[in-house]
């Protein structure tokens, strides 16, 4: 089966760069807009099946392309940033200096306090492709960058260590095949859902910890 994956549009947090995880935060004005001018390309399934986060950004999302009654996936959640929440990746830097470097470094079970890890986010992502892979039916899915980053993870075997093999970008779509055991090959990533923006625009994801992203 084929699904395929998009990030939730940008919320106030996102513009301000903090750590966004489980805390319900709303897509912006300039969010909307923005996924309102978003397409899906040709190569999703007319008939495909939407599912979304429960979180109020990527429900909004898929209610914005189109979809109004999106199957909610409490899996596709994303990571739970605990103590961290709400936090900049400066201020969190300036606060615990190296020991937020070493955390960082942990990659796959980097951590926030009373948080979740990026493999304890692969782990519920798995359990739940373990479920659809069955159906063989193509989904779209619209969900947040830990999860997408924990299924480029699953997929390739990138340990989150150093550098992603595929920086996935805003404003995309990302592919991928499931097979049994929620076994994932990826498809194509990073299809573009709307005209690129000028060089001038400012960007809508400012850069955060480098082990998971809001």
């Amino acid at each position: 089966m084929i699904i395929s994956l998009l990030r939730h549009g940008a919320t106030e947090w996102n513009a301000l760069g903090r750590m966004q995880g489980r805390r319900d935060v709303p897509l912006s004005a300039a969010g909307r807009n923005e996924v309102a001018a978003w397409r899906l390309p040709a190569t999703v399934a007319r008939d495909a099946k939407w599912v979304s986060s429960p979180l109020a950004r990527a429900m909004e999302t898929a209610n914005l392309l189109g979809c109004a009654h999106p199957l909610v996936e409490p899996a596709l959640t994303e990571m739970d940033w605990g103590a961290w929440e709400g936090r900049t990746h400066d201020e969190l830097r300036a606060q615990f200096g190296d020991e937020f470097s070493r955390n960082e470094r942990l990659g796959l079970d980097f951590r926030p306090p009373g948080g979740e890890s990026p493999r304890d986010v692969a782990a519920r992502v798995v359990c739940w492709l373990t479920t659809v892979a069955a159906t063989h039916e193509p989904l779209v899915v619209v969900t947040h960058n830990g999860v997408l980053r924990a299924m480029l993870a699953h997929a390739t075997g990138w340990d989150m260590s150093g550098k992603p093999p595929i920086r996935l970008q805003p404003a995309t779509l990302h592919r991928f095949s499931v097979g049994a055991g929620a076994a994932l090959q990826i498809v194509e990533c990073n299809v573009a859902l709307a005209a690129r923006a000028p060089a001038t625009r400012p960007p809508s994801f400012p850069p955060a910890p480098s082990a998971a992203l809001p």
